[in-house]
């Protein structure tokens, strides 16, 4: 296929052209219709909602709030009251309203205006949900609203509804991250061209990605958070997994393959690997539906579209843009050096040596040290208690944020979330008597009942956020609503978010028993190992306690939260456990896959432990790392996004990777796997006979299986002469497979002789370079026994083989 794909480039690049702006053109002409589907079967507050819907059937949608504060008077006075119930009347006649309660009409109105007269509000009633009413009607409304504003009045709106026009600018978040992976893919490449591949790649995946989501969200309940987490998520693995094929081939042409070989090469191995990395993450994501929340099936359907299109762009798209660069994707020094020296030899050296070199001097301190690090960073995670941000976390600049405060501070911090109790028979004077005598509540409201329901609003003294709140909700649940013997249901935004917190608590454990387990089994499959996956389980448990454990230092205890500007402290937002431990058993895996899969080459090759964890180390963890800081840039980029859901997540997954890439995969899995020795590729014999051969990244040689075969040892040996026959000396030479690996490299002798050893029979490539004469590179088959080669060097000579 990447064969296919290179040579048919300009065919490829016009169909994922034609894709993107085909799919851009539908999906701007059929508009978005995301929602925010709650859907929590065997709850209080459900029950709560389907009685009040039976019984106010045009006032069971959603209810926003219009809250106006004057500077000095009262918005008693006729002044205020001349301009505001104007608004009021026009807002309730639009089509879409179900109705409007304001302050001036009779004496329960006279209950929405504070002690002090300053502050009042009225009642939107809406005749839809707040997902399903129509932006353009929510837009008049707010407008309308705030037409009546002048010098003293202040005019603010809240509400879910309100909150769907409240939307920060887009596309802020997504370019700064962009901007800062295109930083670090600079300096890891050095060239303009091949830091423009993976961008363009992750760019044409998660456009398309996005594009089809929102045309898939007029079948499907798609909710408007999932188009952000898609975005997160497709744009970190689009540029990773770009980034690992690229670097693979850049590596090729720098062991003197042709661009077309060393592009089909990558992506039968890279390629490989980035195929099952993808994989793993879309399995991680359908393990949402686990928990059996209708909420996440749109998240789980949003973000595996586009990581499927991510990497179906990488595969595909990435070896044509590949075969349009050619040796274009080395930066002119490379290209330049390889023209006057050769082929490089397969070295790895510098800090990623050094710190290799380092773990396996001294494989118990650092895993000691990592542990602590990864424990202490772990604490807070004892203190999670998850939840539901509201609009008192918005930017303080919105109109939702301003009605928040107002009602706040005109009424009390719990009327910014009322309880609905909703009854449907018995003695509804005992029930309201019984509630108002409970602690934690301020204000007890009867509604006029309807088909023998009731609603009966209660207000607490607490704020939504608190948890306070929660206990009043299990108190009159539990207590009061028995004891006053009716049939009662506790509803509300409030009680449906404690409730959707406690479902997710309660099926957490199952979901992460399912991820878990499920990754265990392909690393069982793919590296033939129990210690291997059972390392990788245990890694990414401590990854995500970590994590959570930064998350609730940050956002629940408010530890720097002014620094990132996204409001006050609050509990975790419940469905977000979910979200990242997919996202991150996916990428955790990506850098495993990596990172285990050259361990693992190297052992199969030489049976040495130390030396395989060694070698695979100091040659993935460069790619690792700079594959992590190109995430942690994009996650950390969503912070200014707007949207604290966004914001939290981009937060817990930054984090979240810094810390499994730099420290677990760099630090602790290599000094664990040094401590266990040849144990980490221990397999029951009667296991291995059952399970079935799944080739993550296939060596090298395996490519051409045809051109060799399984043999003795043997030699290839000659002399490196000039053409007038005089010898070269200290000429490198060097045997390669035919896929570029490098398998032996010696230095010719005064006489120009030279000898390098073959591991079986089978088709090799020879290089050979020396300074003043330039460099060539030919093929060798290999027989039975040793081959005689002599090499001609010519003065400023560079052979290229295909």
């Amino acid at each position: 296929m990447a064969r296919w794909c290179y040579r048919h480039r300009l065919v490829v690049l016009l169909l994922w052209v034609g894709a993107l702006f085909g799919l851009g053109f539908s999906a701007s002409t059929a508009g978005t219709d995301y929602a925010n589907v709650f859907s929590l079967p065997d709850t209080d507050s459900k029950r709560a909602y389907d009685l009040m819907e039976k019984a106010f059937p045009e006032r069971s949608g959603d209810t926003d709030t219009v809250v106006w504060k004057v500077a000095s008077g009262s918005v008693k006075d006729q002044d205020v009251r001349s301009r505001i119930q104007p608004a009021l009347a026009k807002i309730a006649g639009m089509k879409g309203v179900g109705g409007v309660t304001g302050p001036y009409s009779g004496p329960r109105g006279a209950t929405q205006i504070s002690r002090d007269g300053r502050i009042a509000y009225a009642q939107i009633t809406f005749a839809d949900q707040a997902n399903a009413v129509p932006k353009d009607l929510v837009q008049d409304v707010v407008d309308t609203a705030q037409a009546a504003e002048r010098g003293g009045l202040q005019v603010e709106l809240g509400g879910q509804a309100i909150q769907r026009v409240q939307e920060p600018p887009t596309g802020l978040a997504e370019m700064v991250g962009i901007v800062a992976a295109a930083v670090v893919l600079f300096l890891a490449f050095g060239s303009l061209f091949a830091m423009l591949l993976p961008i363009g790649v992750a760019v044409f995946g998660v456009g398309t990605g996005l594009f089809s989501t929102q045309l898939l969200s007029h079948t499907t309940d798609i909710p408007d958070l999932a188009p952000l987490l898609a975005t997160l998520i497709g744009l970190g693995v689009g540029i990773d997994y770009a980034l690992f094929i690229v670097t693979r081939h850049r590596r090729g042409i720098l062991r003197g393959m042709d661009p077309e070989r060393s592009a089909v090469t990558a992506l039968n191995t890279s390629g490989r690997a980035v195929l099952f990395a993808g994989g793993t993450v879309c399995i991680a994501l359908a393990g949402m539906l686990v928990t059996n929340l209708r909420f996440l099936d749109g998240v789980v359907i949003g973000t595996s579209l586009t990581v499927v299109l991510s990497v179906l762009a990488a595969t595909t798209l990435l070896p044509a843009l590949l075969g349009f660069l050619g040796p274009r994707v080395l930066s002119r020094r490379q290209r330049r050096r390889l023209a006057a020296q050769g082929p490089e030899p397969e070295r790895t050296s510098g800090l990623a040596a050094r710190w290799s070199a380092g773990v396996q001097k001294r494989p118990r301190t650092i895993a000691v040290l990592a542990v602590v690090l990864m424990a202490a960073l772990a604490l807070p995670v004892l203190s999670l208690r998850l939840g539901a941000t509201d609009q008192g976390n918005d930017d303080a600049s919105t109109t939702t944020r301003k009605a928040y405060d107002l009602l706040a501070e005109g009424f009390g911090p719990g009327f910014n979330g009322p309880l609905q109790v909703v009854t449907s028979g018995g003695d509804t004077t005992t029930l309201v008597k019984d509630i108002e005598a409970t602690s934690g509540v301020a204000r007890v409201a009867p509604l006029p009942p309807a088909r023998g329901v009731t609603v009966i609003q209660v207000v607490p003294t607490t704020s939504p956020q608190s948890k306070q709140t929660d206990d009043l909700i299990d108190v009159l649940r539990d207590e009061v609503i028995p004891k006053a013997g009716v049939q009662a249901h506790v509803g509300g935004v409030t009680a449906v978010s404690k409730d959707f917190a406690t479902v997710t608590g309660d099926r957490l454990p199952y979901f992460i028993a399912t991820i878990v387990g499920l990754g265990f089994l392909l690393l069982l499959i793919a590296f033939r190992s129990l210690v291997v996956p059972l390392t990788a389980a245990v890694m990414n448990l401590i990854a995500a306690a970590a994590s959570f454990g930064v998350l609730v230092a940050i956002f629940q205890w408010g530890w720097g939260l002014d620094l990132l500007g996204l409001g006050k402290e609050g509990p975790i937002n419940a469905f977000l456990p979910v979200i990242m431990l997919s996202l991150l058993f996916g990428l955790s895996m990506d850098y495993q896959v990596f990172l285990v899969s050259r361990m693992h080459e190297e052992w199969v090759h030489t049976k040495d432990n130390a030396r395989a964890v060694r070698v695979g180390l100091a040659e993935t963890s460069r790619v690792i790392n700079s594959a992590a800081l190109i995430m942690v840039c994009v996650f950390l980029a969503f912070v200014l996004s707007g949207d604290s859901g966004a914001a939290t997540a981009g937060v817990g997954l930054a984090v979240a990777v810094a810390l499994d890439a730099f420290i677990l995969r760099t630090a602790l899995v290599p000094a664990m796997m040094h401590l266990l020795g040849g144990a980490n590729w221990w397999l029951p014999g009667w296991l291995e006979k059952r399970l079935p051969h799944l080739a993550v990244e296939p060596k090298e040689e395996a490519e051409e299986p045809a051109e060799q075969t399984s043999g003795p040892a043997s030699v290839v040996h000659g002399f490196v002469r000039t053409a007038d026959g005089e010898p070269v000396e200290n000429a490198a030479v060097t045997l390669l497979s035919k896929s570029g690996r490098q398998l032996d490299r010696v230095t010719s002798l005064a006489d120009g002789s030279y000898i390098v050893s073959v591991p079986a029979p089978g088709s090799y490539v020879l290089a050979v370079t020396a300074a003043s004469y330039g460099s060539r590179a030919r093929h060798v088959a290999v027989a039975e026994g040793p081959v005689v080669y002599d090499v001609e060097l010519a003065e400023g000579e560079v052979d290229a083989v295909n």
